[in-house]
Protein backbone atom coordinates (compact mmCIF):
# COMPACT_ATOMS: atom_id res chain seq x y z
CA UNK A 1 0.00 0.00 0.00
CA UNK A 2 2.79 2.47 0.72
CA UNK A 3 4.39 1.47 -2.34
CA UNK A 4 1.13 2.69 -4.50
CA UNK A 5 1.09 6.26 -2.39
CA UNK A 6 4.29 7.23 -3.30
CA UNK A 7 3.91 6.30 -7.00
CA UNK A 8 0.32 7.74 -7.52
CA UNK A 9 -0.07 11.47 -7.53
CA UNK A 10 -4.08 12.19 -7.13
CA UNK A 11 -3.31 15.73 -7.40
CA UNK A 12 -1.21 15.24 -10.36
CA UNK A 13 -3.95 13.56 -11.69
CA UNK A 14 -6.84 15.73 -11.07
CA UNK A 15 -5.22 18.41 -12.76
CA UNK A 16 -4.17 16.66 -16.05
CA UNK A 17 -7.71 15.35 -15.94
CA UNK A 18 -9.23 18.58 -15.68
CA UNK A 19 -6.68 20.22 -18.13
CA UNK A 20 -8.05 17.75 -20.72
CA UNK A 21 -11.44 18.11 -20.26
CA UNK A 22 -11.38 21.49 -20.78
CA UNK A 23 -9.47 21.01 -24.09
CA UNK A 24 -12.44 18.72 -25.29
CA UNK A 25 -14.50 21.88 -24.78
CA UNK A 26 -12.68 23.80 -26.82
CA UNK A 27 -14.38 24.98 -30.48
CA UNK A 28 -12.94 23.12 -33.27
CA UNK A 29 -11.83 20.11 -31.34
CA UNK A 30 -12.74 17.31 -33.18
CA UNK A 31 -11.67 18.84 -36.62
CA UNK A 32 -8.26 16.92 -36.05
CA UNK A 33 -9.90 13.61 -35.55
CA UNK A 34 -6.47 11.70 -34.63
CA UNK A 35 -5.25 14.24 -31.83
CA UNK A 36 -8.75 14.26 -30.47
CA UNK A 37 -8.45 10.67 -30.29
CA UNK A 38 -5.15 10.34 -28.65
CA UNK A 39 -6.23 13.35 -26.13
CA UNK A 40 -9.44 11.25 -25.26
CA UNK A 41 -7.45 8.32 -24.66
CA UNK A 42 -5.00 9.69 -22.62
CA UNK A 43 -8.22 11.23 -20.47
CA UNK A 44 -9.54 8.30 -19.86
CA UNK A 45 -6.49 6.38 -18.49
CA UNK A 46 -6.06 9.44 -16.38
CA UNK A 47 -9.76 8.72 -14.93
CA UNK A 48 -8.92 5.09 -14.61
CA UNK A 49 -5.73 6.10 -12.85
CA UNK A 50 -7.69 8.33 -10.68
CA UNK A 51 -11.07 5.98 -9.63
CA UNK A 52 -8.13 2.69 -9.53
CA UNK A 53 -6.07 5.02 -6.62
CA UNK A 54 -9.52 6.23 -4.79
CA UNK A 55 -11.03 2.57 -4.50
CA UNK A 56 -7.63 1.79 -3.00
CA UNK A 57 -7.48 4.30 -0.17
CA UNK A 58 -11.57 3.92 0.49
CA UNK A 59 -10.76 0.01 1.53
CA UNK A 60 -7.68 1.13 3.53
CA UNK A 61 -9.99 3.48 5.45
CA UNK A 62 -12.68 1.35 5.84
CA UNK A 63 -10.21 -1.69 7.02
CA UNK A 64 -8.87 0.96 9.44
CA UNK A 65 -12.13 1.78 10.52
CA UNK A 66 -12.94 -1.96 11.40
CA UNK A 67 -9.92 -3.07 12.89
CA UNK A 68 -10.12 0.15 15.53
CA UNK A 69 -13.65 -1.61 16.07
CA UNK A 70 -12.33 -4.90 16.63
CA UNK A 71 -9.79 -3.51 19.19
CA UNK A 72 -12.86 -2.59 21.53
CA UNK A 73 -14.36 -5.55 20.60
CA UNK A 74 -12.75 -8.73 19.24
CA UNK A 75 -15.40 -11.00 19.50
CA UNK A 76 -17.59 -9.41 17.01
CA UNK A 77 -18.00 -12.24 14.40
CA UNK A 78 -19.85 -9.76 12.33
CA UNK A 79 -17.16 -7.36 12.05
CA UNK A 80 -14.36 -9.91 11.43
CA UNK A 81 -15.96 -11.21 8.93
CA UNK A 82 -16.22 -7.21 6.95
CA UNK A 83 -12.56 -6.69 8.02
CA UNK A 84 -11.77 -9.65 6.42
CA UNK A 85 -14.09 -8.90 3.23
CA UNK A 86 -12.35 -5.61 3.15
CA UNK A 87 -8.79 -7.06 3.21
CA UNK A 88 -9.47 -9.31 0.41
CA UNK A 89 -10.95 -5.95 -1.77
CA UNK A 90 -7.98 -4.35 -1.06
CA UNK A 91 -5.61 -6.77 -1.82
CA UNK A 92 -7.14 -7.58 -5.12
CA UNK A 93 -7.20 -3.93 -5.90
CA UNK A 94 -3.59 -3.76 -5.23
CA UNK A 95 -2.83 -6.91 -7.42
CA UNK A 96 -4.79 -5.13 -10.40
CA UNK A 97 -2.44 -2.17 -9.75
CA UNK A 98 0.63 -4.10 -9.70
CA UNK A 99 -0.24 -6.05 -12.78
CA UNK A 100 -0.97 -2.82 -15.16
CA UNK A 101 2.65 -1.91 -14.01
CA UNK A 102 4.14 -5.30 -15.81
CA UNK A 103 2.54 -3.34 -19.03
CA UNK A 104 4.83 -2.00 -21.35
CA UNK A 105 4.12 -3.45 -25.05
CA UNK A 106 3.18 -0.98 -27.11
CA UNK A 107 -0.56 -1.93 -27.73
CA UNK A 108 -0.95 -3.23 -23.81
CA UNK A 109 -3.62 -0.16 -22.74
CA UNK A 110 -6.16 -1.32 -26.00
CA UNK A 111 -9.02 -3.11 -25.66
CA UNK A 112 -8.80 -6.99 -26.47
CA UNK A 113 -10.30 -9.20 -29.69
CA UNK A 114 -10.60 -12.75 -28.12
CA UNK A 115 -11.14 -15.48 -30.57
CA UNK A 116 -11.53 -19.51 -29.59
CA UNK A 117 -11.92 -22.00 -32.04
CA UNK A 118 -12.98 -25.50 -30.97
CA UNK A 119 -9.94 -28.02 -31.75
CA UNK A 120 -9.13 -31.93 -31.27
CA UNK A 121 -12.18 -33.66 -29.89
CA UNK A 122 -15.40 -33.43 -31.97
CA UNK A 123 -18.63 -32.47 -29.76
CA UNK A 124 -16.45 -32.29 -26.69
CA UNK A 125 -13.93 -29.87 -28.30
CA UNK A 126 -17.00 -27.58 -29.45
CA UNK A 127 -18.63 -27.76 -25.48
CA UNK A 128 -14.69 -26.92 -24.49
CA UNK A 129 -14.70 -23.97 -26.63
CA UNK A 130 -18.51 -22.90 -24.93
CA UNK A 131 -16.79 -23.24 -21.60
CA UNK A 132 -14.15 -21.07 -22.33
CA UNK A 133 -16.46 -18.44 -23.57
CA UNK A 134 -18.09 -18.40 -20.48
CA UNK A 135 -14.95 -17.91 -18.68
CA UNK A 136 -13.58 -14.92 -20.58
CA UNK A 137 -16.69 -13.31 -20.62
CA UNK A 138 -17.16 -13.90 -16.88
CA UNK A 139 -13.94 -12.38 -16.11
CA UNK A 140 -14.47 -9.35 -17.93
CA UNK A 141 -18.31 -9.23 -16.40
CA UNK A 142 -16.33 -9.32 -12.75
CA UNK A 143 -13.78 -6.74 -13.91
CA UNK A 144 -16.59 -4.56 -14.92
CA UNK A 145 -15.65 -4.41 -18.21
CA UNK A 146 -17.84 -3.84 -21.52
CA UNK A 147 -17.85 -7.00 -24.52
CA UNK A 148 -19.83 -7.88 -27.66
CA UNK A 149 -20.29 -11.17 -29.94
CA UNK A 150 -18.42 -10.01 -32.57
CA UNK A 151 -19.08 -13.82 -34.38
CA UNK A 152 -19.99 -16.95 -33.47
CA UNK A 153 -20.60 -20.13 -34.99
CA UNK A 154 -22.46 -22.74 -32.96
CA UNK A 155 -21.58 -26.80 -32.83
CA UNK A 156 -23.72 -29.06 -34.50
CA UNK A 157 -24.51 -31.32 -31.58
CA UNK A 158 -23.51 -28.36 -28.46
CA UNK A 159 -21.28 -25.69 -27.45
CA UNK A 160 -19.45 -23.38 -30.24
CA UNK A 161 -17.35 -24.55 -33.51
CA UNK A 162 -15.89 -20.91 -32.99
CA UNK A 163 -16.41 -17.50 -31.39
CA UNK A 164 -14.89 -13.72 -31.33
CA UNK A 165 -16.06 -10.88 -28.54
CA UNK A 166 -14.30 -7.66 -28.19
CA UNK A 167 -13.55 -6.49 -24.70
CA UNK A 168 -13.64 -2.82 -24.60
CA UNK A 169 -11.34 -1.85 -21.66
CA UNK A 170 -7.86 -0.36 -20.70
CA UNK A 171 -5.39 -2.72 -20.59
CA UNK A 172 -7.65 -5.83 -21.56
CA UNK A 173 -5.30 -6.17 -24.31
CA UNK A 174 -2.05 -6.36 -21.96
CA UNK A 175 -3.99 -8.60 -19.44
CA UNK A 176 -5.43 -11.33 -22.04
CA UNK A 177 -2.20 -11.62 -24.38
CA UNK A 178 -0.76 -14.36 -22.81
CA UNK A 179 -3.86 -16.07 -23.40
CA UNK A 180 -3.06 -16.94 -26.81
CA UNK A 181 -2.45 -20.65 -27.16
CA UNK A 182 -4.08 -24.18 -26.93
CA UNK A 183 -6.11 -24.93 -24.08
CA UNK A 184 -6.07 -28.53 -23.07
CA UNK A 185 -9.23 -30.15 -20.85
CA UNK A 186 -9.95 -33.25 -19.34
CA UNK A 187 -13.02 -34.79 -18.38
CA UNK A 188 -15.09 -37.32 -18.00
CA UNK A 189 -17.35 -37.08 -20.89
CA UNK A 190 -21.16 -35.96 -20.41
CA UNK A 191 -21.59 -36.49 -24.07
CA UNK A 192 -20.24 -40.53 -23.55
CA UNK A 193 -22.25 -42.95 -22.04
CA UNK A 194 -20.28 -45.27 -20.56
CA UNK A 195 -18.63 -41.42 -18.80
CA UNK A 196 -15.26 -42.13 -20.51
CA UNK A 197 -12.37 -39.78 -19.71
CA UNK A 198 -12.34 -37.29 -22.60
CA UNK A 199 -9.21 -35.09 -23.80
CA UNK A 200 -10.40 -31.74 -25.61
CA UNK A 201 -8.73 -28.76 -27.17
CA UNK A 202 -9.71 -25.34 -27.97
CA UNK A 203 -7.80 -22.57 -29.52
CA UNK A 204 -7.87 -18.84 -28.49
CA UNK A 205 -6.42 -16.01 -30.33
CA UNK A 206 -5.71 -12.32 -28.70
CA UNK A 207 -5.69 -9.07 -30.31
CA UNK A 208 -5.58 -5.48 -29.42
CA UNK A 209 -8.84 -3.44 -30.05
CA UNK A 210 -7.79 -0.93 -32.65
CA UNK A 211 -9.27 2.81 -32.59
CA UNK A 212 -9.57 4.95 -35.51
CA UNK A 213 -6.34 6.44 -35.80
CA UNK A 214 -4.23 3.41 -35.43
CA UNK A 215 -6.92 1.06 -38.11
CA UNK A 216 -5.87 4.43 -40.74
CA UNK A 217 -2.33 4.17 -39.98
CA UNK A 218 -1.91 0.31 -41.02
CA UNK A 219 -1.92 -0.14 -44.77
CA UNK A 220 -2.79 -3.50 -46.43
CA UNK A 221 -2.52 -3.97 -50.40
CA UNK A 222 -5.79 -5.10 -51.47
CA UNK A 223 -4.35 -7.93 -53.63
CA UNK A 224 -3.45 -9.01 -50.83
CA UNK A 225 -6.79 -9.22 -49.50
CA UNK A 226 -9.17 -12.30 -49.92
CA UNK A 227 -12.90 -11.25 -48.87
CA UNK A 228 -15.83 -13.74 -49.21
CA UNK A 229 -18.84 -13.34 -48.09
CA UNK A 230 -21.83 -15.83 -46.95
CA UNK A 231 -25.06 -16.11 -44.94
CA UNK A 232 -25.15 -15.00 -41.17
CA UNK A 233 -26.02 -17.84 -39.07
CA UNK A 234 -27.99 -18.11 -36.04
CA UNK A 235 -31.22 -17.57 -34.64
CA UNK A 236 -34.08 -14.34 -35.74
CA UNK A 237 -33.43 -11.09 -37.52
CA UNK A 238 -34.63 -9.84 -40.52
CA UNK A 239 -31.81 -10.81 -43.15
CA UNK A 240 -30.55 -13.55 -41.24
CA UNK A 241 -30.13 -17.00 -43.32
CA UNK A 242 -31.69 -14.92 -46.29
CA UNK A 243 -28.67 -12.14 -46.94
CA UNK A 244 -25.12 -12.85 -47.15
CA UNK A 245 -23.96 -10.15 -44.73
CA UNK A 246 -21.22 -12.43 -43.11
CA UNK A 247 -17.78 -11.37 -44.02
CA UNK A 248 -14.29 -13.10 -44.28
CA UNK A 249 -11.46 -11.72 -44.79
CA UNK A 250 -8.05 -14.00 -45.58
CA UNK A 251 -4.71 -11.91 -45.45
CA UNK A 252 -2.98 -14.34 -48.09
CA UNK A 253 0.54 -13.62 -47.66
CA UNK A 254 0.24 -15.04 -44.28
CA UNK A 255 -3.15 -17.13 -44.40
CA UNK A 256 -4.22 -15.22 -41.67
CA UNK A 257 -8.07 -15.17 -41.89
CA UNK A 258 -11.32 -13.59 -39.86
CA UNK A 259 -14.81 -13.57 -39.81
CA UNK A 260 -17.90 -11.11 -38.98
CA UNK A 261 -21.49 -11.92 -39.08
CA UNK A 262 -22.49 -9.75 -36.10
CA UNK A 263 -23.17 -6.56 -38.21
CA UNK A 264 -26.67 -6.40 -39.71
CA UNK A 265 -25.05 -4.95 -42.93
CA UNK A 266 -21.90 -6.92 -45.23
CA UNK A 267 -20.52 -3.44 -45.30
CA UNK A 268 -20.12 -3.19 -41.77
CA UNK A 269 -18.79 -6.48 -41.36
CA UNK A 270 -16.56 -5.89 -43.31
CA UNK A 271 -15.37 -2.84 -41.61
CA UNK A 272 -15.17 -4.56 -38.49
CA UNK A 273 -13.97 -7.58 -39.91
CA UNK A 274 -10.90 -5.00 -41.66
CA UNK A 275 -10.34 -3.57 -37.73
CA UNK A 276 -10.04 -7.17 -36.25
CA UNK A 277 -7.21 -8.58 -39.23
CA UNK A 278 -5.19 -5.02 -38.97
CA UNK A 279 -5.20 -6.17 -35.03
CA UNK A 280 -4.12 -9.21 -35.42
CA UNK A 281 -1.60 -8.24 -37.95
CA UNK A 282 -0.31 -5.92 -35.51
CA UNK A 283 -0.32 -8.78 -32.94
CA UNK A 284 1.95 -10.90 -34.71
CA UNK A 285 4.13 -8.29 -36.05
CA UNK A 286 5.20 -7.03 -32.44
CA UNK A 287 5.62 -10.92 -31.15
CA UNK A 288 7.62 -11.26 -34.31
CA UNK A 289 9.14 -8.05 -34.14
CA UNK A 290 8.76 -7.41 -37.63
CA UNK A 291 8.36 -3.97 -39.12
CA UNK A 292 6.27 -4.04 -41.66
CA UNK A 293 3.07 -6.24 -42.38
CA UNK A 294 4.58 -7.64 -45.17
CA UNK A 295 7.30 -9.02 -42.67
CA UNK A 296 4.91 -11.03 -40.94
CA UNK A 297 5.10 -14.65 -41.17
CA UNK A 298 1.63 -17.26 -40.66
CA UNK A 299 0.94 -17.20 -36.91
CA UNK A 300 -1.67 -20.15 -36.73
CA UNK A 301 -2.50 -21.40 -33.22
CA UNK A 302 -2.72 -25.10 -33.20
CA UNK A 303 -4.85 -26.59 -30.79
CA UNK A 304 -3.73 -30.44 -30.23
CA UNK A 305 -1.53 -32.61 -28.46
CA UNK A 306 1.82 -31.16 -27.03
CA UNK A 307 0.85 -27.59 -27.91
CA UNK A 308 -1.02 -26.77 -24.39
CA UNK A 309 -0.06 -23.66 -22.79
CA UNK A 310 -2.67 -24.07 -19.85
CA UNK A 311 -4.30 -27.74 -18.59
CA UNK A 312 -7.46 -28.05 -17.09
CA UNK A 313 -8.04 -31.23 -15.11
CA UNK A 314 -11.29 -32.35 -13.89
CA UNK A 315 -10.70 -36.06 -13.80
CA UNK A 316 -9.78 -38.38 -12.07
CA UNK A 317 -9.10 -34.86 -9.78
CA UNK A 318 -9.32 -31.09 -10.22
CA UNK A 319 -6.20 -29.08 -11.03
CA UNK A 320 -5.22 -25.97 -13.83
CA UNK A 321 -1.91 -25.63 -14.44
CA UNK A 322 0.08 -23.34 -16.38
CA UNK A 323 2.50 -24.95 -18.57
CA UNK A 324 4.72 -21.81 -19.19
CA UNK A 325 4.36 -20.20 -15.86
CA UNK A 326 3.78 -23.44 -13.58
CA UNK A 327 1.19 -21.70 -11.76
CA UNK A 328 -1.50 -24.22 -10.36
CA UNK A 329 -3.88 -24.44 -8.50
CA UNK A 330 -7.20 -26.92 -7.74
CA UNK A 331 -9.92 -24.73 -7.55
CA UNK A 332 -10.56 -25.27 -10.70
CA UNK A 333 -14.65 -24.17 -10.81
CA UNK A 334 -13.50 -20.90 -9.86
CA UNK A 335 -10.82 -20.67 -12.70
CA UNK A 336 -13.77 -21.95 -15.43
CA UNK A 337 -16.29 -19.20 -13.30
CA UNK A 338 -13.64 -16.26 -14.52
CA UNK A 339 -11.17 -15.76 -11.88
CA UNK A 340 -8.11 -16.12 -13.80
CA UNK A 341 -6.27 -13.13 -12.76
CA UNK A 342 -3.66 -15.34 -10.73
CA UNK A 343 -2.88 -17.08 -14.32
CA UNK A 344 -2.75 -13.55 -15.85
CA UNK A 345 -0.55 -11.97 -12.99
CA UNK A 346 1.84 -14.99 -12.89
CA UNK A 347 2.53 -14.92 -16.61
CA UNK A 348 3.35 -11.02 -16.97
CA UNK A 349 5.34 -11.87 -14.32
CA UNK A 350 7.28 -15.03 -16.12
CA UNK A 351 7.87 -12.61 -19.45
CA UNK A 352 9.17 -10.12 -17.51
CA UNK A 353 11.35 -11.98 -15.80
CA UNK A 354 13.12 -13.76 -18.78
CA UNK A 355 13.16 -10.35 -20.19
CA UNK A 356 15.49 -9.41 -16.98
Amino acid sequence: YRAFCEVIDEDFLSNKINDLEAQTTEPGFWDDSKKAQVLMQELNEAKSALEQSQTVKNHWENLDAVLELLSDDDGDVELKKEAFDTLKSLEETLEEWELSQLLSGQYDKLGAVLSIQSGAGGTEAQDWAEMLFRMYTRWAEKKGFSYKVVDSQAGEEAGLKSCTIEIDAVNAFGYLAGEKGAHRLVRQSPFNALGKRQTSFAGVDVMPLLDDMTVEEVEIDDKDLEVTTMRAGGKGGQNVNKVETAVRIVHIPTGVAVRCAQERSQLMNKELGMRILKGKLLAIAQEQRAQEISDIKGDLVTADFGSQIRNYVLHPYKMVKDTRSSHETTDSGGVLDGDIDAFLSSYLKHINMRKD
